[in-house]
């Protein structure tokens, strides 16, 4: 007796959906990675670009918007606790990113990098946007 085709099994995977699903998540990733460092509303000061932050860097953020407000990753602290929270989250290869937006008086922000040295932080890395009209031409 002869065997239908019909009855043969396909014995490769079909790869095709697998790679579909693996490229939409490498978009949404691409696309949330720049947002999961900023969640606090900030004008940030423009200059010119430097370097690019490492996301694979251990690292806090700190955050303080017009109102004064400081914000420990997306945290809102009082100043006065920012040296005890400081003490349980840090290492001395964490890297500090402090963004503070341009109506902050520059006294606020010498403050802060004043309780982070005072803690032996000094990977300190201040967060800017890039002004597009000052690129070299």
């Amino acid at each position: 007796m002869k065997q239908s085709q019909s009855d043969d099994f396909l014995s490769e995977i079909n790869v095709t959906p697998l790679v579909d699903v693996m490229l939409v998540l490498l978009v949404i990733f691409m696309i949330s990675a720049p947002l999961l460092l900023n969640n606090v509303p900030l004008v940030l000061p423009k200059t010119k670009k430097v370097e690019k932050l490492n996301p694979n860097l251990e690292r806090l953020v700190i955050s303080l918007d017009a109102d004064g407000d400081v914000y420990l990753n997306k945290e809102k602290i009082l100043i006065n606790d920012l040296k005890s929270k400081l003490k349980k989250l840090s290492t001395k290869n964490t890297t500090i990113y402090l963004q503070a937006d341009e109506k902050v008086p520059y006294g606020k922000v010498a403050k802060i990098i004043t309780e982070l040295k005072s803690e032996g932080l000094t990977q300190l890395s201040l967060v800017t946007e890039i002004d597009n009209s000052l690129k070299k031409k």
